[in-house]
Protein backbone atom coordinates (compact mmCIF):
# COMPACT_ATOMS: atom_id res chain seq x y z
CA UNK A 1 0.00 0.00 0.00
CA UNK A 2 1.21 3.41 -0.77
CA UNK A 3 1.39 6.46 1.71
CA UNK A 4 -0.48 8.71 -1.09
CA UNK A 5 -2.23 8.80 -3.94
CA UNK A 6 -0.15 8.22 -7.34
CA UNK A 7 2.03 10.54 -8.52
CA UNK A 8 2.45 12.69 -5.16
CA UNK A 9 6.52 13.86 -4.53
CA UNK A 10 6.44 10.99 -2.09
CA UNK A 11 6.37 8.08 -4.66
CA UNK A 12 8.39 9.93 -7.52
CA UNK A 13 11.99 9.92 -8.04
CA UNK A 14 13.24 13.11 -8.49
CA UNK A 15 16.54 11.87 -11.00
CA UNK A 16 13.63 10.79 -13.38
CA UNK A 17 12.47 14.60 -14.84
CA UNK A 18 16.14 15.87 -15.43
CA UNK A 19 17.24 12.48 -17.21
CA UNK A 20 13.94 13.44 -19.79
CA UNK A 21 14.74 16.52 -20.18
CA UNK A 22 18.01 16.16 -21.07
CA UNK A 23 16.99 13.58 -23.36
CA UNK A 24 14.83 15.52 -25.21
CA UNK A 25 17.61 18.30 -25.45
CA UNK A 26 19.60 15.33 -27.11
CA UNK A 27 17.07 14.68 -29.67
CA UNK A 28 16.67 17.86 -30.43
CA UNK A 29 19.99 18.64 -31.14
CA UNK A 30 19.94 15.33 -33.41
CA UNK A 31 17.00 16.65 -34.87
CA UNK A 32 19.18 20.09 -35.77
CA UNK A 33 21.76 18.37 -36.95
CA UNK A 34 20.12 16.18 -39.54
CA UNK A 35 18.40 19.83 -40.90
CA UNK A 36 21.92 21.10 -41.19
CA UNK A 37 23.57 18.28 -43.16
CA UNK A 38 20.29 18.04 -45.38
CA UNK A 39 20.58 21.74 -45.86
CA UNK A 40 24.22 22.02 -46.44
CA UNK A 41 23.82 18.85 -48.58
CA UNK A 42 20.74 20.31 -50.82
CA UNK A 43 22.96 23.57 -51.08
CA UNK A 44 25.73 21.48 -52.69
CA UNK A 45 23.56 19.14 -54.51
CA UNK A 46 23.61 20.01 -58.54
CA UNK A 47 26.24 23.13 -58.43
CA UNK A 48 26.73 25.91 -56.31
CA UNK A 49 25.50 29.09 -55.78
CA UNK A 50 25.97 32.37 -53.85
CA UNK A 51 22.66 31.73 -52.28
CA UNK A 52 22.06 28.88 -51.62
CA UNK A 53 25.91 28.72 -49.63
CA UNK A 54 24.82 31.70 -47.94
CA UNK A 55 21.90 29.92 -46.09
CA UNK A 56 23.92 26.62 -45.54
CA UNK A 57 26.26 28.87 -43.98
CA UNK A 58 23.43 30.62 -41.91
CA UNK A 59 21.69 27.00 -41.46
CA UNK A 60 25.05 25.91 -39.46
CA UNK A 61 25.70 29.12 -37.76
CA UNK A 62 21.95 28.77 -36.36
CA UNK A 63 22.81 24.70 -35.65
CA UNK A 64 25.42 26.28 -33.91
CA UNK A 65 23.88 28.05 -31.65
CA UNK A 66 21.11 25.94 -31.11
CA UNK A 67 23.76 23.13 -29.66
CA UNK A 68 25.32 25.88 -27.32
CA UNK A 69 21.85 26.16 -25.77
CA UNK A 70 21.31 22.79 -25.35
CA UNK A 71 24.84 21.81 -24.31
CA UNK A 72 24.66 24.55 -21.26
CA UNK A 73 21.04 23.63 -20.36
CA UNK A 74 22.64 19.26 -20.47
CA UNK A 75 25.48 20.34 -18.29
CA UNK A 76 22.49 22.48 -15.98
CA UNK A 77 20.82 19.11 -15.65
CA UNK A 78 23.71 17.06 -15.05
CA UNK A 79 24.64 18.74 -11.90
CA UNK A 80 23.55 17.34 -8.34
CA UNK A 81 21.46 19.24 -6.75
CA UNK A 82 17.89 21.00 -8.20
CA UNK A 83 18.62 22.38 -11.85
CA UNK A 84 18.14 25.82 -12.54
CA UNK A 85 15.22 27.06 -14.18
CA UNK A 86 15.92 27.49 -18.18
CA UNK A 87 15.97 31.12 -18.69
CA UNK A 88 13.74 32.68 -20.77
CA UNK A 89 17.19 34.50 -22.76
CA UNK A 90 17.65 30.70 -23.50
CA UNK A 91 14.71 29.38 -23.95
CA UNK A 92 13.99 32.47 -26.86
CA UNK A 93 17.48 31.82 -28.34
CA UNK A 94 16.32 27.71 -28.64
CA UNK A 95 13.20 28.61 -30.12
CA UNK A 96 14.80 30.89 -32.48
CA UNK A 97 17.60 28.67 -34.10
CA UNK A 98 14.93 25.68 -34.32
CA UNK A 99 12.66 27.50 -36.20
CA UNK A 100 14.90 29.57 -38.04
CA UNK A 101 16.69 26.24 -38.78
CA UNK A 102 13.73 24.59 -40.46
CA UNK A 103 12.80 28.24 -42.30
CA UNK A 104 16.30 27.88 -43.93
CA UNK A 105 15.82 24.28 -44.61
CA UNK A 106 12.18 24.54 -46.43
CA UNK A 107 13.95 27.66 -48.51
CA UNK A 108 16.65 24.87 -49.67
CA UNK A 109 14.09 22.75 -50.92
CA UNK A 110 11.72 25.28 -52.64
Amino acid sequence: MTSGPQGTGADRDPGLQPERTRLAWRRTTLAGTVAAVLAVKSALHGGTSAAGITVAALCCALWLGLLTVAHQRIRALAEDGEPALLTTRHASVAVLCTVALAGCAVALVL
